[in-house]
């Protein structure tokens, strides 16, 4: 594991944990707002008062933050996943059938609980991707090079943790129908930042490496960022790589809503 990785894994951990405190002074003022109108209900009747909307709009800080976890959890997912050995075949089936047997003690004992309701939360928010265009990586493991694509969001199956997705716009080399459904894994899915809540999108410096939408596509591609946004919803302005023209790079704006971190290992 190289320095640059580990520096990654870090930056992206602190802002999963900026994340969770935000949520937590959230939940703070939810729960006061709660206390308040339990204990005077008829205070939401009076002229001017602003309890209700005052409660919907932590509600909505409350629902973009944990979207916002959810994409920098999935990033941190597809670092360590890059970073972590498979290991020998033999190795990975000892794995496997360990897992079974925890599998079977804890539907034999009742009392054990299947799912921490941290867990249960967490998966609780990548179903509620549904409906969502999300990046995803199409291609396996062991491709040559890693092939991202806007896809749409039918299902998220719990068990399995697979997501179902369709690829509404496929190249014209693909199967007639225009139309192509994956089953992925979380690693391989990268929700985008809110197009109506920048604040949802993190800041690349000039230099950074990142994923981006190639402008009148729906593919994603590596490129790097020009300079620095003076604004939250500006365009990133950036230059994609093996795009040159006339023995340059062409400077390219592409929306915030449509660029996430570069995942670890990227092959192209």
């Amino acid at each position: 594991m190289s320095s640059p990785d580990i520096a990654a894994i870090l930056d992206q951990s602190k802002e999963l944990d900026r994340l969770r405190k935000d949520q937590e002074e959230i939940l703070l003022e939810i729960n006061k707002m709660h206390k308040k109108l339990q204990s005077t209900p008829e205070v939401v009747e009076k002229p001017g008062d602003n309890s209700l909307s005052r409660l919907k709009m932590l509600y909505i800080q409350a629902k973009d933050l944990s979207e916002s976890e959810v994409a920098v959890s999935s990033q941190l997912l597809s670092q360590l996943d890059a970073l972590i050995p498979s290991g020998p075949p033999g190795q990975q089936r000892r794995r496997m059938e360990g897992n079974e047997q925890k599998k079977k003690r804890m539907k034999a004992d009742p009392d054990v609980p299947r799912l921490s309701p941290s867990v249960r939360n967490h998966l609780d928010i990548l179903a509620s991707l549904k409906g969502e265009q999300v990046a995803a990586r199409v291609t396996q493991e062991n491709a040559d090079k890693d092939e991202w694509f806007i896809v749409k969001v039918i299902h998220f199956e719990r068990e399995t943790r697979e997501f179902e997705v369709l690829d509404e716009e496929p190249g014209d080399d693909e199967e007639p129908a225009g139309q192509r459904k994956y089953k992925l894994p979380m690693s391989h899915i990268i929700p985008f930042p809110k197009r109506n809540d920048p604040s949802t999108a993190q800041d690349f410096p000039p230099g950074k490496h990142v994923l981006a939408v190639y402008p009148g596509t729906t593919a994603l591609y590596k490129a790097t960022v020009v300079n620095t946004r003076k604004r939250k919803t500006d365009d990133y302005v950036l230059e994609f790589d093996d795009d040159e023209e006339d023995g340059s790079l062409p400077q390219r704006h592409v929306p915030f809503h449509k660029v996430v971190a570069l995942p670890e290992g990227h092959r192209q």
